[in-house]
């Protein structure tokens, strides 16, 4: 077996795995606790208890038609690894919650069962959807929604998937009550945790910095603005080993797209040199609006001066 088969195979085992353990925390410890934490996976656990239709077929209702828009916004690649990830993560709830009857493993008399749902819940979650987004496919849903608005709008990817999950956690709230609700931010914000330990190995801030040595910097580069919609810096330098002048690609990307710019470069230049490092914090074009930064530091900065 060569390493181009290697590789397809540990993304596929990433792929079924992945959304296995996704499946099995929304089908063991979401559904049951009636926790709604955003995401298809929120919106289809409130429509289960309400109507009691299957959790996963209603995640694939809801999943299909944003898996036809994003394909038609973002390619036909884009689409392919949303559907594979969507076909699965709702193939295995509906497994694991038809061998459970979607009651779970816990009798959910008191609070302790919901919170104990909620932190299993949230962690196996999140692991989950991290090991899918390692083999560089993702599980669709409301990500799509968050990155149509984040291409369309001035708002970056983060506030655009902080507002589909708050909006999943509100429409929660007025179905199971605001006690639930509190749960299923714990639950959104653990998996948002592993999620980062999984996908950015062990780390858990903003963005990457990518330093890439190769001689088809130019191809990366333009795969870099057409796929993951960053733009980059080539810098000149000389390697110290064989004085030869080399260029360097400087690129910043939110963490969900390092291991895609990872499979760029390998597919451009398996020889190429790159490291990455993580960025505490990103401001411009396709991050943080710098001007929003400013406004939100003068802001604070009033309110902490002394009255006088």
């Amino acid at each position: 077996m060569n390493t181009t088969h290697k590789r397809l195979a540990l993304e596929a085992l990433y792929l079924i795995g992945g959304t296995a353990l996704a499946g099995f925390a929304v089908a063991v410890f979401i559904t049951p606790a009636k926790i709604a934490s955003g995401g298809v996976n929120g919106v289809a656990t409130i429509i289960y208890h309400l109507s009691g239709w299957d959790t996963g077929f209603v995640m694939l209702l809801i999943s299909v038609p944003l898996f036809l828009i994003g394909m038609s916004i973002f390619g036909k690649t884009y689409g392919a690894k949303s559907l594979a990830g969507t076909l699965l993560l709702s193939l295995w709830v509906s497994l694991f919650g038809q061998l459970t009857d979607y009651n779970g493993f816990l009798p959910y008399i008191d609070r302790m069962d919901t919170l104990l749902s909620a932190i299993f819940g949230g962690v196996l979650l999140g692991g989950g959807i991290g090991i899918v987004m390692r083999s560089g496919a993702n599980t669709g849903g409301t990500d799509i929604i968050a990155q149509i608005l984040s291409r369309f709008t001035p708002l970056p990817l983060g506030t655009a998937l902080f507002l589909s999950d708050a909006s999943v956690i509100v429409l929660g709230a007025v179905v199971f009550g605001l006690e639930r609700a509190l749960f299923a931010v714990i639950t959104l914000y653990l998996s948002g945790q592993m999620v980062n330990f999984v996908v950015m190995n062990l780390g858990t801030k903003y963005a990457k910095t990518a330093y890439i040595v190769s001689e088809r910097h130019e191809a990366i580069g333009k795969r870099i603005i057409t796929e993951l919609h960053h733009g980059g810096t080539l810098i000149s330098g000389v390697g110290i080993f064989t004085g030869r002048e080399r260029t360097m690609l400087l690129a910043v990307v939110h963490n969900q797209q390092i291991n895609h710019l990872t499979q760029i470069v390998h597919q451009e230049d398996p020889k190429a040199f790159m490291f990455v490092h993580e960025t505490y914090q990103a401001l411009g074009e396709g991050f943080v609006p710098m001007q929003k930064l400013i406004k939100l530091e003068e802001k604070r900065s009033k309110q902490n001066r002394p009255n006088r």
